[in-house]
């Protein structure tokens, strides 16, 4: 089974990005494949970057980052839930994958992306070459969200598309065969 960590990575007041995210936690219980972390960002509250020393070193000093890269080393693999905020993406994405470096490593990522009309696309491009820094393998089938907020019900639930779901799915299924793949390779 593969262990999922689906993030969220918003950290604002008043985000969509919990409720997607909350859809695509429910698409993956519902597949049976993963064992599954939510990490929302704005719970676990990571500092601005404040360790001594150089990630790749792996000597934390603080809590809060031993308990990060328990967390990110014990995943197999990721889903980014992620706005595009200015052609980019979230600081406190970045902040939390600055943090570590050999825990990211050689395990694939999809991304659920939300925003305007690109559905968030430009913010996924942006983190491609930092995902390529830290040796994360992305998947080809991401789900791009435009106006995803037009798409939460009167309860403020998600209501994906039926073209959502679809993309998700053959999200997870490479997410799988990729973790099986870069599974020896992480020794």
């Amino acid at each position: 089974m593969t262990r999922l960590m689906i993030i969220v990575a918003s950290i604002r007041e008043g985000r969509i990005g919990l409720p997607i995210a909350q859809w695509v936690r429910g698409v993956a219980e519902s597949d049976g494949r993963f064992d599954i972390d939510f990490a929302d960002l704005k719970e676990i509250d990571l500092p601005l970057m404040d360790e001594p020393n150089h990630p790749r070193l792996r000597q934390y000093t603080k809590d809060h980052t031993k308990a990060w890269s328990e967390r990110v080393d014990a995943a197999d693999a990721f889903v980014f839930v992620q706005p595009e905020y200015n052609y980019s993406y979230a600081p406190g994405l970045k902040n939390a994958l600055d943090y570590l470096h050999q825990e990211w490593r050689r395990k694939p990522v999809g991304t659920v992306s939300y925003g305007g009309i690109s559905g968030g696309t430009r913010g996924v491009v942006a983190l491609r070459p930092v995902q390529q820094a830290l040796g994360l393998v992305p998947t080809g089938a991401n789900v791009e969200l435009a106006w995803a907020a037009q798409q939460l019900d009167d309860d403020g639930e998600f209501q994906p598309r039926e073209s959502n779901e679809r993309v998700l799915r053959t999200q997870f299924d490479e997410i799988v065969a990729l973790d099986a793949a870069l599974r020896p390779l992480r020794g």
